[in-house]
């Protein structure tokens, strides 16, 4: 299945180049561009993306904003964020906008191409340098405790999980997939899935992308 892509950056040469690169993918199709937020709102509008490949600032609406009026109105369009800045404010506002996924533009080909399709299949994605900082800053517990655990500081403000899904809502976090997860925790894929679920139902979201956000509110 062939994945309809819009690129929005308002630099010219980084769209042309994005453009150039994603042509290269067999199961990619670019089919519009936009340099800036009010022109990638109109873009959805007439080109039907699955994906849409934003940058955060730009011009007259920046991307943030495009992001949510986007996700408001067309939920099924993911939103993937590639952009220069990885500080924390930025990856938490691209978030709470509803971006399902959030690169640096040092990423290759491959890395953006592995995104796109994550995002268009509704998961979340994080490149590792981003991946890190969520997980730092989720991982702060609210009140230091006697003995420390790096799952404390979701479940202090979470407490209706339990420690095995806090594990898991952290790693959720750092954009590993159930499979990663389930390596990680050493459980097997469907038990991964079976705390996703619950994690989602307690957090009251549907995707990745949403439980990251809301734990960043």
């Amino acid at each position: 299945m062939t994945i309809r892509v819009l690129v929005v950056d308002d630099q010219a040469i980084v769209r042309d180049g994005l453009v150039t690169v994603l042509s290269l993918v067999p199961d990619l199709e670019v089919v519009g561009e936009a340099a800036d937020g009010a022109e990638a709102v109109a873009a959805v509008e007439r080109d039907r993306p699955d994906v849409v490949l934003m940058d955060l600032r730009m011009p007259v609406v920046d991307g943030p904003t495009a992001t949510a009026r986007i996700t408001e109105a067309h939920p099924e369009v993911g939103v993937l964020v590639l952009t220069t800045f990885a500080d924390d404010e930025s990856i938490v506002t691209a978030l709470r906008a509803g971006a399902r996924g959030y690169l640096t533009k040092d990423a290759g080909r491959n890395e953006i191409a592995t995104a796109v399709r994550a995002v268009a299949s509704g998961q979340a994605t994080f490149d590792a340098s981003v991946g890190a900082r969520l997980v730092a800053r989720l991982s702060v517990p609210v009140v230091a405790p006697a003995a420390p655990d790096p799952s404390d500081g979701l479940r202090g403000r979470f407490p209706d999980l339990t420690p095995r899904e806090a594990d898991v809502l952290e790693r959720i976090a750092a954009g590993r997939t159930n499979p990663e997860i389930a390596a990680e925790l050493y459980l097997t894929v469907p038990t991964v899935k079976s705390y996703v679920n619950q994690v989602f139902a307690k957090l009251g979201v549907r995707t990745r992308a949403e439980a990251v956000a809301r734990v960043l509110r």
